[in-house]
């Protein structure tokens, strides 16, 4: 294997003890067809340098790369599952494989697996992962990142040769196994077992460990585990404005689904907004809408005071309701902040951006334009000739448009926007998309005709927008 200078291996996980997590094997799989690498973050680990049969050993076979983890890990948590809690979750389909450090920003990374095979965490289930559901895990983490979003990146996506039996799309049905590159495994729903089980040394050993790993300036607040609950707090409310810009539906805002990191990551049942709807929901069996669109925040907040409950024997309640009480506040400010800058504007606080941005959104909601669609067309506030030649002219003709856009035009314009005007992404009339029905076609074409060519130009038409909105991204 040859190893890049920039493989830097860790094994960080493994002290926090065997009651963190089981040893376990990966399933032997009839088959390891590669069917999608990202060399693009694999580069920033040091393993882009593999051969296509050096990758399907390490992330089909799982042959353990060089100074990490020999024996991948099947991590153990509890959780909330759509109000309820569960004492018996854990990576049922999944482990931890290997921890590295990314170059440049020398964070912490961990490649974790799914569809890797049963541990003792499986639950009756077979451990798999359908190949569609891999298709759909590499679409939504691409989509997002383009868009801004804070969030794991699929890896690696392998064919398994295997026949699955699924209730809920055609059966049988291909088999896969997916990597994902994400900035800590931890979970709110770690710390719900911990807190469950009374282990209050457990809980203070895993707070020092997310401190020195992830969160290394809370050690400086005068009591870092409110620090610590204050930074996971302000990148949970982040994550959520995040997805509010980019109009993402996660469907399944489960405890263990939410990272102490505030990375986005586990990508089921997900969905990307038509139109602007509250109540749009993306797992058919959210019979509720517990997890619908406009609820997201609501269900952010909601896990994060199960977390500061499991902080209760370790701080000051006071001090946690505080933190809590800022979440509201901060997920506001960073959604004007994430949609100024989607728009091409000028992101700042003031309350007359908020003001403006939550017209904005009430005019999308009214006019029930198409999301993704009013972005692209009113960035930089809409030049007037691209409005013209858009397929939503008739509608911004309309007087609630027109006073929209009267509104955003008070705002200064990002530098970027001038600089990004001849980007090639802008010579589209029409943004990328990821709606279902376009998920369904990738599918139809993969699942007929084992013709990959049109999930493969996706992917390259994301990484175009991708690379158009960046540097309005850049920290």
């Amino acid at each position: 294997m040859p190893l890049s200078p920039l493989y830097r291996p860790a094994t960080h996980h493994q002290s926090l003890g065997d009651g963190f997590f089981d040893r376990v094997a990966a399933a032997d799989f009839p088959q390891t067809l590669l069917r999608f690498r990202n060399d693009r973050h694999a580069a920033r680990i040091g393993l882009d340098q593999l051969t296509d049969a050096e990758w399907t050993g390490h992330f089909g076979h799982f042959a353990p790369l060089p100074d990490t983890l020999q024996t991948p890990l099947a991590l153990r948590y509890h959780g909330h599952q759509f109000g309820h809690y569960n004492p018996d979750l854990g990576d049922g389909r999944g482990f931890l494989f290997a921890q590295l450090y990314e170059a440049g920003s020398n964070r912490l990374l961990d490649l974790g697996t799914k569809g890797s095979g049963q541990t003792p965490w499986s639950r009756q289930g077979d451990g798999r992962l359908t190949l569609k559901g891999g298709m759909r895990e590499v679409l939504a983490s691409e989509m997002l990142e383009a868009l801004g979003v804070n969030t794991s990146k699929t890896f690696s996506l392998i064919e398994t040769g295997e026949s699955l039996m699924r209730g809920d799309e055609p059966s049988p049905t291909r088999s896969g196994v997916m990597v994902r590159l994400s900035h800590s495994h931890i979970r709110i729903g770690t710390f719900q077992r911990l807190a469950t089980l009374g282990d209050e040394a457990g809980l203070r050993l895993l707070v020092d460990y997310v401190i020195a790993h992830y969160w290394p300036r809370a050690a400086d607040h005068a009591d870092p585990v409110i620090g610590l609950f204050g930074h996971v707090v302000t990148a949970v409310a982040r994550m959520g404005a995040q997805w509010f810009a980019a109009g993402f539906v996660h469907g399944v805002l489960n405890t263990d689904n939410i990272t102490l990191t505030g990375e986005s990551f586990d990508y089921g049942p997900w969905r990307f907004l038509p139109v602007y709807d509250p109540r749009f929901t993306a797992a058919y069996f959210d019979q509720t809408g517990l997890y619908a669109f406009g609820r997201q925040p609501e269900a952010l907040l909601w896990n994060l005071a199960r977390l500061a409950e499991t902080l209760v024997p370790l701080t000051d309640t006071e001090a946690l309701r505080t933190a809590l009480q800022t979440f509201l506040p901060q997920f506001k400010q960073a959604l004007t902040g994430q949609t100024l800058r989607m728009l091409g504007l000028v992101p700042d606080a003031t309350a007359q951006s908020e003001a403006i941005v939550t017209q904005f959104y009430t005019a999308l909601r009214d006019t029930q334009a198409p999301f993704a669609q009013c972005f692209f067309d009113l960035y930089g506030a809409g030049d007037p000739e691209r409005l013209d030649q858009s397929p939503l002219a008739g509608l911004y003709a309309q007087p609630v448009w027109q006073e929209t856009l009267a509104a955003l035009r008070s705002l200064p314009v990002s530098p970027l926007a001038v600089s990004q005007a001849r980007h090639p992404y802008r010579a589209r009339r029409e943004p990328v998309s990821m709606l279902i029905e376009t998920v369904e076609a990738l599918w139809h074409e993969i699942d007929t005709r084992d013709d990959w060519s049109a999930f493969e130009q996706m992917v390259r038409d994301i990484r175009l927008m991708g690379s158009f909105y960046a540097p309005h991204f850049a920290d």
